[in-house]
C-alpha cells in the first residue's frame, strides 16, 4: 500500500470512530431495499450517517483492499455539513475527517 492508501485507510477508521462516538453507528445491517437506492447519498432510503456506514466505508475499504483505482474527485464534506447543521451534535471532528478524505481523493 502506498502513502495515499495508508492515509485514506487511516481516515476511514477515524470516520468510523467518530460515528461511534456520536452514537450514530448502527449495530444491525440496513435492509436490502435501502441498499438498493440509486439516489446520491441514498437520500431516499437512509440517513447520511447510514450512508457512510453501509455504503461509503465498505466501498472505500473494498477499493483499497483490492487495489482498485480510487475516485479522482470526492465532495462528501459539504453533504455532512448540511446534514449536521440542524442537529445538536459535536460533529466537527467527523466533518474534518470527511474534509480530509475529500482532499486526499481530489486530484
Amino acid at each position: 500500500m502506498n502513502k495515499l492508501h495508508l492515509n485514506i485507510a487511516e481516515s476511514l477508521m477515524d470516520i468510523e470512530k467518530e460515528l461511534r462516538e456520536l452514537r450514530l453507528w448502527e449495530s444491525e445491517m440496513i435492509s436490502e431495499e435501502a441498499l438498493a437506492s440509486t439516489q446520491p447519498f441514498a437520500v431516499d432510503t437512509m440517513t447520511f450517517p447510514q450512508w457512510l456506514q453501509f455504503i461509503f466505508l465498505p466501498r472505500m475499504y473494498f477499493m483499497l483492499n483490492e487495489q482498485l483505482p480510487l475516485p479522482g474527485n470526492c465532495g462528501i464534506a459539504p453533504m455532512a455539513e448540511q446534514y449536521f447543521s440542524g442537529l445538536d451534535l459535536h460533529s466537527l471532528p467527523l466533518i474534518a475527517q470527511l474534509q480530509r478524505i475529500d482532499q486526499l481523493l481530489t486530484r
